[in-house]
């Protein structure tokens, strides 16, 4: 699946899709695995409790993060590669980071929920048809396709990886 138009996704999410280098969605999926677990898996569950300042994301409330908006953005994704036309609705990505009690849970659980939920996205576009990729729909009060959310789902990854090594770790 190649890189969307920019007619294809709101302006906002451009910062995102900026990130990602590539033309093959799956691929770069498959590569961000590795390399996302390949840092994850060096922070300690103390560690993951670490916030770099107060009232900021806690290291696992950040991959919580990631783990629902992967979904989130997936499921819009499957919805409109199905023809569903049905309009959703965005989310409040705080609301549901102190919802989900993330700071509770095993650091070693998240980083195993963040890699098969990785591994669900990655086959979902790997099965999907090639036309499929330019089908859309609307969410948040704006039309985008399902290309667009696969390129904005690797980079939302990329964007929040690059705070932990930055700010984080």
């Amino acid at each position: 699946m190649t890189r969307p138009e920019i007619s294809e996704y709101q302006s906002y999410y451009g910062k995102y899709i900026s990130l990602v280098q590539g033309n093959d969605l799956t691929e770069i999926l498959d590569h961000q695995i590795s390399d996302s677990l390949a840092m994850l898996c060096r922070i300690s569950e103390a560690k993951s409790l670490y916030r770099y300042e107060p009232h900021k994301w806690s290291i696992k409330e950040v991959l919580g993060h990631l783990i629902d908006s992967e979904r989130i953005f997936t499921y819009r994704a499957l919805r409109f590669a199905r023809k569903d036309h049905t309009p959703l609705s965005g989310f409040d990505q705080d609301p549901y980071v102190s919802a989900a009690g993330f700071d509770s849970r095993a650091w070693s659980e998240l980083v195993a929920e963040f890699e098969h939920v990785r591994r669900s996205t990655s086959l979902f576009f790997r099965g999907l048809k090639p036309e499929a990729g330019r089908l859309a729909g609307v969410a948040n009060n704006a039309p985008i396709t399902v290309r667009a959310l696969g390129y904005i789902i690797a980079g939302h990854e990329l964007h929040h990886m690059g705070i932990l090594r930055e700010k984080y770790l």
